[in-house]
């Protein structure tokens, strides 16, 4: 089948940019970038926002937070720009960042600029057009996928100077602690499950992990994939949540998307692993831990953080939406997925496993 790189489009209203004041801007600080000619904005994605920049020669990506958040910690530019400086040397699936800029009166917010990496996003939204994709080809990725995540876990944190980047003792306790303070913040319906999912989570702390960096992200539609190859891993993209910490943390947020057959059709718009071939949850806990050598045995306590913490994401999303900060239609239907997954941890808990 033929499948498409990547594609920007129209920009969604209200969330446009003028061409003229980015010029400007660029002309003053990359002397030698060459004038922008158009400017689209990639679809995906629920959080910050993702635009298309091209010149007569190069295209570039540029990425700043979605209009009216004000969660500045989910959403500092300057951090993800770091982030990237300080993967690239060591870790060559990331594109290679060009500059941040801190000015918010430049675009009313702080942005930054990257390389853009041409590849293959396979989207949940495209898993129906993509189920003639030979299953042999999905279990390789899907292999590749947990191995380039196993990958990261086992960079150096001190020898790269990532370890700057977070704060590892302590963290799952405050992950647990700081997600539920987020859930109660931004709560709109009472939920039951998710009260009994918080409670059980502060009741089944886990044994501490040896400290790495982690994505906290990472999932089929957060890398890019050579459109001649699709098992091959081109770049790893979106890393506004990365930190140092307990690495099974990261890949219990793996989890947390990684849908089966007998999912929901809400989770399986997210994800395609459901689609014939793809390792499931189970196997991509073995295959990470043949990969990295890590203790496994608490990961139920990791894939429940991992859904309640989507959970939140979506519901932080939910409000703004509810309250009339934006207008994307997409994010009023996130109800329903909150929903979904919060009786999917209830589940968990009480089946004890996936």
């Amino acid at each position: 089948m033929s499948i498409k790189t990547d594609q920007a489009s129209q920009i969604r209203q209200g969330e446009e940019i003028d061409i003229s004041i980015l010029n400007n801007y660029f002309k003053n600080q990359l002397p030698d970038f060459e004038e922008i000619t158009e400017i689209s904005q990639f679809p995906g994605g629920f959080s910050n926002l993702t635009y298309l920049l091209k010149t007569e020669s190069e295209e570039y990506v540029l990425r700043r937070p979605p209009v009216g958040a004000n969660i500045k910690s989910a959403h500092d530019m300057g951090r993800e720009f770091r982030v990237l400086s300080l993967l690239k040397p060591h870790y060559p699936k990331v594109p290679k960042p060009i500059i941040f800029c801190e000015d918010e009166s430049i675009l009313g917010c702080q942005f930054y600029v990257m390389e853009r990496v041409n590849g293959v996003i396979l989207r949940g939204k495209d898993a129906r057009k993509m189920s003639d994709i030979e299953p042999e080809m999905m279990r390789k990725l899907s292999e590749n996928l947990v191995d380039n995540l196993a990958d990261l876990h086992l960079l150096d944190i001190e020898k790269t100077g990532l370890v700057a980047l977070g704060r590892p003792e302590g963290y799952v306790q405050r992950q647990v602690e700081g997600w539920i303070g987020r859930y109660e913040k931004s709560q709109t319906d009472d939920i039951e499950a998710m009260v009994q999912t918080a409670t059980w989570m502060r009741a089944n702390m886990p044994k501490p992990q040896p400290h790495a960096f982690l994505h906290n992200d990472y999932k089929y539609d957060n890398v890019l994939l050579n459109p001649e190859d699709l098992t091959e891993i081109l770049a790893v993209l979106d890393w506004e949540m990365s930190t140092v910490g307990d690495p099974l943390m990261d890949l219990g947020a793996t989890l947390a998307y990684w849908c089966e057959e007998k999912d929901g059709d809400f989770l399986k718009s997210f994800n395609l692993t459901w689609l014939a071939g793809n390792l499931n949850r189970q196997e991509v806990v073995e295959r990470y831990a043949l990969k990295t050598g890590r203790d496994v045995s608490d990961i139920l306590f990791y894939y429940v953080f991992g859904l309640y913490k989507n959970i939140v994401i979506m519901q932080q999303i939910y409000a703004r939406w509810k309250a009339g900060l934006t207008k994307d239609p997409r994010f009023g239907g996130l109800i329903l997925g909150i929903h979904e997954l919060s009786k999917m941890a209830i589940r968990a808990i009480e089946q004890g496993k996936f």
